[in-house]
């Protein structure tokens, strides 16, 4: 097991095929943006990404560094099974495996798959009536919202399917007394979709301070007209604010795509 530093970690960069690096680079950097933002949780949490070509291997982070420290090199490459399809000092955690190789068998399109356990979106999972209409970051993101009930830690394999049939085909899922779920196609709108969940969770919960009889629901007829408008410019609008991510993380937290 590896002692958490990063500084022997040696690049992959040129050992791999140009398309899985741009991946692992896609993939670090959505890592170093939840820890820029504060949404990590320590060494927990997951966010994986398919590897592209036939052989259905994921990467995932080596279980022991903090979200900062990742890098496209220190990813970990591993099939559905969960087994290390590459040599590395890492292993990964076996929760974050249960919850991710569920979702990449079932969902072709779900290229990035974002779980993660902040503080306004664990709050908002278990609130009753779990996503409310009273903000237009919750109006944009309850068309794609799914729920799944808690079972535990998401150790027993039983559950993927459980959880996938949940998931159905939406964007992004409020794990019950858990935390927060996005997939995407593309990294840029797998950060989107996350984005939205978690602003909207944290909206909720600011709101929500001033008693729930106090709260104004978004007129019915304007929750439909902002689902409409949302099918339209979701997916563009989030890739059109990644290349401003990088950006971001190349002020802040340089070093991801080594």
């Amino acid at each position: 097991m590896a002692d958490g530093t990063t500084a022997d970690i040696v690049s992959r960069k040129g050992k791999v095929s140009p398309e899985e690096w741009k991946v692992r680079c896609d993939l670090a950097a959505l890592y170093r943006m939840v820890a820029s933002r504060g949404w990590d949780d320590m060494i927990y949490t997951h966010i994986s990404a398919r590897v592209p070509g036939p052989e259905h291997h994921f990467l995932i982070n080596p279980y022991g560094l903090f979200f900062e420290e990742i890098t496209a090199s220190s990813l970990v490459k591993v099939d559905l099974e969960g087994f290390l399809v590459e040599e590395t000092e890492y292993a990964i955690n076996p929760a974050g495996f249960t919850i991710h190789s569920a979702i990449h068998d079932a969902r072709p399109d779900a290229q990035f798959v974002m779980h993660l356990h902040t503080d306004a979106g664990v709050a908002v999972s278990a609130q009753k009536d779990g996503l409310l209409p009273i903000s237009q970051h919750a109006l944009i993101t309850r068309p794609g919202l799914s729920y799944h009930d808690y079972e535990g830690i998401a150790l027993d394999l039983d559950e993927r399917v459980r959880l996938v049939a949940d998931l159905g085909d939406k964007r992004t899922m409020l794990l019950r007394n858990h935390g927060t779920l996005a997939v995407g196609p593309t990294a840029g709108q797998c950060w989107g979709a996350m984005y939205y969940l978690e602003r909207s969770c944290q909206q909720q919960v600011m709101a929500l301070a001033g008693g729930r009889n106090q709260i104004l629901e978004a007129p019915k007829e304007a929750q439909e007209v902002v689902a409409q408008q949302v099918m339209m410019a979701q997916a563009l609008t989030a890739d059109l604010a990644w290349p401003g991510a990088l950006r971001h993380l190349a002020r802040r937290l340089p070093g991801w795509d080594t």
